[in-house]
C-alpha cells in the first residue's frame, strides 16, 4: 500500500464478486491494469470522487481535496519559509536543521505538484503525467525517513549527551542525507516506472519501521526530561518547555502516522467500496497532512522570524530539544 493512494487512479474498478471481496487483491488488480497501461494519452476526465462506486459515499475524496488545498495554500510557503530560517540561523543552528531543511524541501516539491495532480486528476486524464505523480507520491512516501533522522538526533542528544558530543560534526549528517536522499530518488523512480503495486513491501516496511523509531525516541526523551526532576520541587523552564514540545511532536506523529499503521494488517476485510472511498482516502490524507503540519510546528518553535514575533536572542538548549 503506499501512501496517497492506494489506487485513486482509475475510473472503474473491477465488479465485486460474489461473497467477501478481497481489498487487496481488487486495488491490485485496478492500479496493475493502469499501470500497465502506456499507450493511450488521455481517456477523459475521470469524476470527481473517482470510481462509480463512490458517487454515494463522496466523503472521503471531499477531505482529500481540502487537505490537497491546504497543502498548497499553506503547506508550501511554510515549508520554503522553513527552509528560509534554517538558511539564516547559522550562527545558532542546531545539529538537527541539516535534516529539517531536506524534510522540507521534499514537502515543498510535494504541496508545488498539487495543482498539476489536480488538473490532471479532474480533467486531464493524462497517462504521461500519471507518471510524474507517482514520482511525487514516492518522494512523500519517503519523508518519514528524514522525520526519523531528526528524532534520533534529538534522541542521542537527550539520552545519549556524552556520545552525543563526539558526532557533532555536521560532515555525518551531510552524509545521511545523501543516503537518504539515494533511497528516496531510487524508491521513487521505481514508484513511477513500475507503479504502484511494486513497491507496496518497501512502503509498508518503510513507514512500520519509521514510526516505530519515531514514537520509541520521543517516549525515551520525554522520560528523561522527566527523571531528571525526580526529587526536585519542578522541572526547569527551559527542561519543562522542552518536555511539553517533544510530547506535542509525539502527539502529532501518533495522529499522522498511525492511521497508515493501524490500517495495514486489516486492509482485507474491509469492502472495496468502503476502503477505496473512504477509508484509504482519509488515512492517507490525513499522512499527507504532516506537508503543513511539520513546517508550522517548526515555525512556531523558531524566535528568529521578526515578521511573527519579536526578535530574541535563541536558546540553543531548546533549539536543541526543537525540530
Amino acid at each position: 500500500m503506499s501512501a496517497q493512494g492506494l489506487r485513486l487512479r482509475q475510473r472503474k474498478p473491477e465488479p465485486e464478486r460474489s461473497g467477501t471481496p478481497n481489498v487487496m487483491m481488487n486495488t491490485s488488480e485496478v492500479s496493475s491494469s493502469f499501470s500497465n497501461n502506456t499507450t493511450f494519452v488521455s481517456s477523459g476526465p475521470l469524476p470527481w470522487y473517482q470510481f462509480d462506486i463512490c458517487k454515494d459515499l463522496p466523503f472521503g475524496y471531499v477531505f482529500y481535496y481540502a487537505v490537497k488545498v491546504l497543502n498548497m495554500a499553506v503547506g508550501f510557503p511554510a515549508n520554503v519559509i522553513v527552509m528560509w530560517l534554517v538558511a539564516r540561523k547559522k550562527a545558532h543552528s542546531s545539529t538537527s536543521d541539516i535534516f529539517i531543511s531536506n524534510l522540507a524541501l521534499l514537502d515543498a516539491f510535494f504541496g508545488m505538484m498539487t495543482p498539476l495532480e489536480l488538473l490532471n486528476r479532474l480533467q486531464l486524464n493524462d497517462s504521461r503525467i500519471w507518471y510524474f505523480q507517482r514520482f511525487a507520491y514516492g518522494v512523500k512516501d519517503s519523508t518519514p525517513l528524514f522525520l526519523t533522522c531528526i528524532c534520533l538526533d534529538r534522541y542521542v542528544a537527550v539520552v545519549h549527551p556524552i556520545f552525543f558530543t563526539r558526532i557533532r560534526d555536521n560532515k555525518i549528517r551531510v552524509a545521511i542525507s545523501m543516503v537518504v536522499w539515494a533511497l528516496t530518488l531510487a524508491y521513487s523512480l521505481i514508484k513511477c516506472i513500475f507503479g504502484i503495486d511494486s513497491v507496496v513491501d518497501i512502503f509498508s516496511g518503510l513507514i512500520l519501521t519509521a514510526f516505530s523509531i519515531m514514537v520509541f525516541c520521543n517516549i525515551s526523551i520525554m522520560w528523561v526530561l522527566r527523571r531528571s526532576v525526580i526529587g526536585k520541587e519542578e522541572m526547569h523552564p527551559m527542561k519543562k518547555k522542552g518536555f511539553k514540545m517533544v510530547l506535542i511532536i509525539l502527539v502529532i506523529i501518533v495522529i499522522l502516522y498511525l492511521p497508515p499503521v493501524a490500517l495495514m494488517p486489516f486492509s482485507k476485510y474491509y469492502s472495496f467500496r468502503d476502503f477505496q472511498c473512504l477509508i484509504s482516502v482519509i488515512v492517507f490524507s490525513i499522512m499527507d497532512l504532516s506537508c503543513s503540519v511539520e513546517p508550522l510546528l517548526y515555525m512556531s518553535k523558531t524566535e528568529k522570524l521578526s515578521c511573527f514575533t519579536c526578535y530574541q536572542k535563541p536558546s540553543k538548549t531548546s533549539d536543541n530539544l526543537s525540530s
